[in-house]
């Protein structure tokens, strides 16, 4: 779920290029034969970019680190290596590749780099998304897709997501009728996201009362922290910078509220035996059971529950909000594509007010929006692996221990795979059997192999039932007159790349 991005390093750092240039030039000279000829051996080592002393590849970097890493690749190859300061890095861009590295030798490249800021806030490799390759992984990994995820608990919350939805439309409708102000898009999804996330691991919303406000907070600063890397990770002898810059309080003072909010909610759970309504279905419950009488035979501790609680609301709620904020973004963008959508959800419907799971099935353009919407803007555009041990890929020598990051983003607009894949073209995908659940390299938003992402059924259900919800129930346009081709498209990094942004559009309720 959690990628590698050196933005966070980048902004750090920033404010402190003068002297790491100034260090770099007066080292330069004792650098130069160290890192720019030294002998390699026999070694095959892929295409890399001139580095710099101490920095390596980080000042070829900008924020938008994926369109970054693109660019690079399109001079030097699919397959890169890369230095962020000392640290070996290969990037991948292209499908044939990643399906070497997460189908053919999935198993060598099974275990995912880790951080200071992925231990502080996931309990220390305790999470199914970090933790180490091994039985404890294989334990957790099963709790998620037997217990949590598996298909019947997930259509068990049916009438969660139909709840949700349908207090985010009486929203939309109240300012319809309310005012002619637009309405931030962005922000609708951000909440439909985290109340169906919140109810379903909780049983409950935490959106609503004030001092729970705080909850929600956190959830951001986690989002933005862990989409982070401390300076003292890719240079050692900098992490003082985490420090100084204050980043290091920050992590500390977020995973302490965090560890607090939830010890506080598994308490709850532990003495009531179940939620607040009587209910037994949500993950907290299911996972405090595990807890006390080892169910499963599966031995798991309150830091285990807690890491798996925050998997589940930073990938559920960033993940959900970030894919139906860009296909509005579409839909807005090509207004000819919004038109047949609505023709096709609206007819399927018939005149009901109510959609069903079975109405879903039938709407094969939504399908394809969504499809093309996770093609073209991939909701984790970074998947970060690291080797177990020497191996050779694509005839090339990877040394043990080097960290690879998957460019999932690059890869879905890779022309080699997809015929204009600069433009946004849902059609592509009606007669075509391409899907994202990780078996065509080609499109891999949510990853593939052992590691990938388990939680694709359960953010699916939620994101085809609102996007259908919200273009049945009324028409949309930009405000202001704003024209299609001048809609804002810029992007803002983070674990989701998202929009920089708010969507604002203009409602219309729909007569039926």
């Amino acid at each position: 779920m959690f990628s590698t991005n050196v933005f966070g390093f980048r902004q750090q750092v920033d404010e402190y290029l003068p002297f790491l240039y100034f260090v770099s030039t007066l080292l330069f000279v004792w650098f130069l034969t160290k890192f720019l000829y030294r002998p390699t051996g026999n070694k095959n080592l892929p295409p890399s970019p001139p580095k710099l002393p101490i920095l390596g590849n980080l000042y070829q970097l900008n924020a938008l680190t994926h369109r970054s890493l693109q660019s690079l690749a399109k001079k030097y190859g699919p397959l890169m290596l890369l230095h962020f300061g000392n640290k070996p890095t290969l990037i991948v861009s292209s499908a044939d590749v990643a399906k070497e590295i997460m189908k053919t030798r999935d198993l060598i490249f099974a275990n995912k780099p880790d951080s200071s800021v992925t231990k502080r806030l996931l309990y220390d490799g305790k999470d199914v998304s970090v933790a180490p390759y091994g039985e404890y992984w294989r334990q957790l990994k099963s709790i998620f897709v037997l217990q949590l995820l598996s298909n019947n608990r997930v259509q068990s919350f049916h009438s969660i997501r139909e709840e949700e939805t349908a207090l985010l439309m009486k929203k939309v409708s109240r300012l319809v009728s309310e005012t002619s102000s637009p309405v931030n898009l962005s922000e609708m999804f951000a909440s439909l996201a985290n109340d169906v996330v919140c109810r379903a691991a909780l049983g409950r919303k935490y959106s609503e009362e004030r001092n729970e406000k705080k909850f929600l907070y956190l959830l951001r600063e986690i989002s933005e922290l862990l989409a982070n890397v401390s300076v003292g990770e890719f240079i050692p002898w900098l992490s003082w910078i985490d420090r100084v810059s204050g980043f290091k309080a920050r992590v500390d003072k977020v995973a302490k509220e965090l560890d607090e909010f939830l010890e506080g909610v598994i308490q709850g759970s532990l003495d009531s035996g179940q939620d607040q309504n009587g209910s037994t279905d949500n993950f907290l419950d299911i996972l405090t059971k595990i807890y006390k009488d080892n169910t499963l035979g599966v031995s798991i501790d309150r830091d285990s529950i807690k890491g798996i609680l925050v998997d589940v609301f930073v990938g559920g709620t960033d993940t959900t909000s970030t894919v139906l904020e860009w296909a509005m973004t579409e839909l807005l963008r090509h207004p000819i594509i919004m038109d047949k959508l609505q023709n096709e959800v609206r007819g399927i419907l018939n005149g009901k007010q109510n959609i069903a799971d079975n109405d879903l099935e039938k709407m094969l353009l939504l399908k394809a929006v969504i499809k093309e919407t996770l093609r073209y803007h991939s909701s984790i555009p970074f998947l970060a692996r690291i080797t177990g041990q020497d191996v050779q890929i694509m005839g090339y020598d990877i040394a043990a221990g080097t960290m690879i990051i998957i460019n999932s983003w690059a890869i879905g607009r890779d022309p080699e795979s997809w015929e204009e894949s600069g433009k946004f073209q849902p059609e592509r995908f009606l007669n075509s059997s391409i899907d994202f659940k990780g078996l065509d390299f080609q499109m891999i938003p949510f990853g593939a192999g052992r590691r990938r992402c388990p939680g694709i059924g359960f953010a699916m259900a939620t994101i085809e039932f609102a996007l259908a919800s919200i273009v049945q129930k009324f028409d949309w346009k930009l405000p202001n007159g704003e024209k299609e081709e001048d809609l804002d498209m810029t992007e803002h990094p983070g674990i989701t790349v998202h929009r920089k942004k708010p969507l604002l559009a203009v409602a219309t309720q729909y007569c039926f």
